[in-house]
């Protein structure tokens, strides 16, 4: 039975979806069976479940690949992303995905695939012309005032860098829009790094003082792009130091080694550009606590050591106790030896008389060298005198410029008085124009209301109101029985008397009086 056949109006059979696609799978296990197939692995995925799913591919087509968790454990050769491979297996299909795929049972490495044969060449290349070298490499700022990040603007990387950077040190950020994979990646992403390396300090748009550059995870072909020599050579020349975050852990690009930093995630990398607010205030806080604490040790440790040198020196009366006693001791006894000495020299002056000319030479000698201290006092008073004047001095210009500085402060502080309460009368009168304004129009606006809602609005419209002698005749009856009326309109009233009503009684005149006189 031909499968295809659905020509309208014939009896074909109509098969369900289950049925053709069993019917699918057993047309091609029947047709394959067991087959060896040689190519290079391409994306590897081992999700929690054990099994391992991946990609095997040449340079025109590309098979999907699975080895179930029984038989991944036994295979002698652990599947890695770009190794070039033979495996064993049988062909089947996916009924959910309406895709076939091998199930491989047996792995036999068959070399390193063109790929990844190509990129160990170009990274031995670049590293031998010094590109990669340590020495070359910057350390990352501290605190980066602005960040330039080179990424897709549409994917969820920027927004894992934003929000990591708000969380951890909101900072500037500049954001270069670029393509992350295809063949426009690696010239706009070489361009976006020279591009802000050229942006001049100063200007109207900040240069960073941090670049990231930064993709999700992918396979090798989608990450190629940041293998391409221009993007390395961009990221060595750049004078701005430079994080690349490229990928997920396990993944490596050429631009991780001329890097001057790599993350394993963008998240990690927006981590190493700016530390924790909270972290460094709260070690600025403790290094604070640290100085003060320090400061209080350095005045504290010395005051205390001369409490205890004091207590160790005792009283200062009990120094020159000793000292007084034998003054007093000796002043006693000075007394009577003056007066010992006096009769000893008066005795031996008795029995050998002085020559005069002895004693005029030594009361000469004594006079002129009282003459002399006297002088020498007169000059040390002088002098004294002058240096206490040069001090007096010195102390009144400096109290007139201590005076003067006050006077300014003075002056200023009454200025600025006078100015506050300039403000304060200027606010005053302006609020109390306001609220003057404010009760005048609510006034205004109560008087129209009560002209609004007053009878003489509704007179001037051509209403009349009847009044009648005591009060406002609201009826046609009181009318007729009222002998005059006055109609009130909006100009004036008119006095009116109904037809058929009673006249108004007369009122009886008083009688004259005539006066007697």
């Amino acid at each position: 039975m031909d499968l295809l056949e659905d020509a309208p109006g014939s009896n074909a059979h109509e098969f369900t979806v289950s049925e053709l696609s069993g019917a699918v799978k057993r047309s091609l296990e029947d047709q394959f069976g067991r087959v060896r197939v040689r190519g290079e692995i391409g994306r590897v995925s081992r999700p929690s479940s054990g099994h391992v799913y991946f990609d095997l591919k040449d340079d025109r087509s590309v098979l999907a690949a699975v080895t179930w968790k029984g038989q991944a454990g036994k295979l002698a050769q652990r599947p890695e992303e770009g190794m070039e491979v033979i495996a064993t297996g049988r062909i089947t299909t996916f009924p959910g995905q309406s895709k076939y795929q091998l199930i491989v049972d047996q792995i036999e490495p068959a070399g390193l695939g063109a790929l990844m044969a190509m990129l160990e060449k170009r990274r031995q290349t670049l590293a031998a012309e010094g590109l990669f070298d340590e020495a070359r490499k910057r350390p990352l700022p501290f605190l980066p005032r602005v960040i330039g990040v080179v990424t897709s603007p549409s994917g969820a990387v920027i927004r894992d860098i934003l929000h990591r950077l708000r969380d951890r040190f909101p900072t500037h950020v500049l954001i270069w829009p670029v393509a992350v994979q295809g063949e426009g990646c690696a010239p706009q992403v070489a361009a976006a790094i020279r591009g802000f390396n050229d942006v001049p300090p100063g200007g109207p748009i900040p240069r960073p003082d941090l670049l990231i550059v930064a993709r999700g995870g992918g396979s090798l072909e989608d990450l190629w792009g940041f293998n391409e020599e221009a993007v390395v050579r961009a990221a060595a020349e750049s004078r701005i130091p430079l994080i690349s975050a490229v990928g997920h852990e396990t993944d490596t690009t050429l631009i991780d080694f001329a890097s001057d930093r790599r993350a394993p995630t963008p998240t990690a990398a927006a981590e190493m550009a700016v530390p924790v607010l909270a972290e460094l205030s709260a070690r600025l806080a403790e290094s604070q606590a640290r100085l003060m604490r320090c400061s209080r040790h350095h005045i504290d440790r010395p005051r205390q050591r001369l409490r205890d040198l004091s207590r160790a020196l005792g009283r200062p009366g009990a120094l020159t106790e000793g000292v007084r006693q034998r003054l007093d001791l000796w002043a006693g006894r000075l007394e009577p030896a003056l007066h010992g000495l006096v009769r000893t020299r008066r005795h031996q002056l008795a029995l050998r008389p002085m020559p005069v000319a002895l004693l005029r030479r030594f009361t000469d000698r004594k006079a002129h060298a009282l003459h002399g201290l006297e002088h020498r006092l007169d000059s040390a008073a002088i002098r004294r005198l002058e240096r206490r004047r040069d001090r007096m001095t010195a102390m009144g210009e400096r109290l007139d410029t201590s005076l003067a500085r006050v006077m300014a402060s003075t002056r200023r502080a009454i200025a600025q008085q006078d100015q506050r309460l300039a403000d304060l009368a200027r606010r005053l009168e302006q609020a109390v124009q306001r609220a003057i304004r404010n009760r005048d129009q609510a006034m205004q606006r109560v008087d129209r209301l009560r002209l609004s809602l007053g009878y003489k609005e509704t007179l001037k419209r051509g209403f009349v109101v009847v009044h009648g002698p005591e009060g406002v005749l609201t009826s046609a009856q009181a009318a007729r029985q009222t002998p005059q009326m006055d109609l009130e309109f909006a100009d004036g009233r008119v006095t009116v008397r109904p037809e058929g009503a009673p006249k108004p009684a007369r009122k009886a005149r008083p009688p004259e009086q005539k006066s007697l006189f």
